[in-house]
């Protein structure tokens, strides 16, 4: 059994600078986005951080101007101590290159995980080659010796793969001591998926729920699971927590608070539902 309790946290900088919790506890937040940090047994890991207003600033005047709903919840800057960074696919909501740069140089003994198809865009991107770790589907690296992750191909509406048979889009499973937690990256359902997760027992969900439709897609912006296809993922792959996120960034890509307040009624003894906030923490257990 997985014990989840929540507290409010005076900051991320509060977070981020204390390394110390109780041993086999993960402590986790939520950064906006896809992004997420987790500490366990001393370590720092963070995944998909965008903690800039690059986006913004690239599509100003554009048909979808990226402004950022939410403010930066912690600047790049006042980020130290990290010990793995993990990026889920190339855009620049996941790999933010005023985020990563800054990142890369403030904590230069990190490992930066990434797919492997998207290693040159990584270094482009403001990563040492030197600091890369490159993981394809099925992959099991073993960071720490309590702390693996697996690659999990991503189908961001597509399930791209490059000549060498690697995948642009990747999620991944943490392994914290025997504790799974699976963040998808920006994925939708696709064949043999559900078959994957089953065989590896995951405790936790972190998914995207901005889902899609036809007029993004044909503008060039990909989708991500819908709402019913999130619990439904989380049903038949026998999960008994999903925390979702993908929202509230962009005014053009995300759900409605109305939709958020009705799937916070959907929480029940087979599958709690949480709806993550700024500094607010997660702590994990069994």
């Amino acid at each position: 059994m997985i014990k989840i309790t929540e507290l409010k946290i005076i900051s991320l900088e509060s977070f981020i600078q204390d390394k110390n919790v109780p041993q086999n506890e993960i402590h986790l937040v939520w950064l906006g986005q896809a992004g997420f940090a987790f500490k366990f047994n001393r370590r720092l890991l963070i995944i998909d951080p965008y903690l800039s207003d690059y986006l913004s600033k690239k599509n100003k005047g554009k048909l979808f101007p990226h402004i950022r709903l939410m403010d930066v919840p912690i600047y790049p800057e006042n980020i130290k101590n990290i010990d793995y960074i993990l990026s889920s696919h190339a855009h620049s909501d996941h790999m933010d290159p005023e985020t990563l740069s800054v990142l890369s140089v403030n904590n230069p003994n990190c490992r930066i995980i990434a797919p492997a198809a998207e290693v040159q865009e990584a270094i482009n991107r403001g990563a040492k080659k030197e600091q890369i770790i490159p993981v394809n589907d099925g992959q099991i690296i073993e960071l720490e010796n309590d702390i693996k992750i697996i690659g999990v191909a991503a189908s961001h509406e597509t399930l791209k793969i490059n000549e060498k048979g690697e995948y642009h889009f990747l999620g991944y499973i943490f392994d914290f001591g025997g504790i799974k937690i699976y963040h998808s990256g920006d994925c939708i359902p696709y064949d043999g998926l559900y078959n994957k997760l089953k065989k590896l027992y995951i405790n936790i969900a972190l998914l995207p729920i901005n889902g899609r439709d036809n007029y993004r897609f044909n503008n060039d912006i990909a989708g991500n699971f819908l709402i019913p296809e999130a619990l439904e993922l989380c049903r038949e792959c026998e999960i008994k927590t999903l925390i979702v996120h993908h929202f509230g960034m962009f005014a053009y890509n995300t759900v409605t608070n109305e939709e958020l307040e009705e799937l916070k009624k959907k929480s029940s003894k087979n599958l709690r539902i949480i709806i993550p906030k700024i500094n607010v923490l997660h702590k994990i257990k069994r």
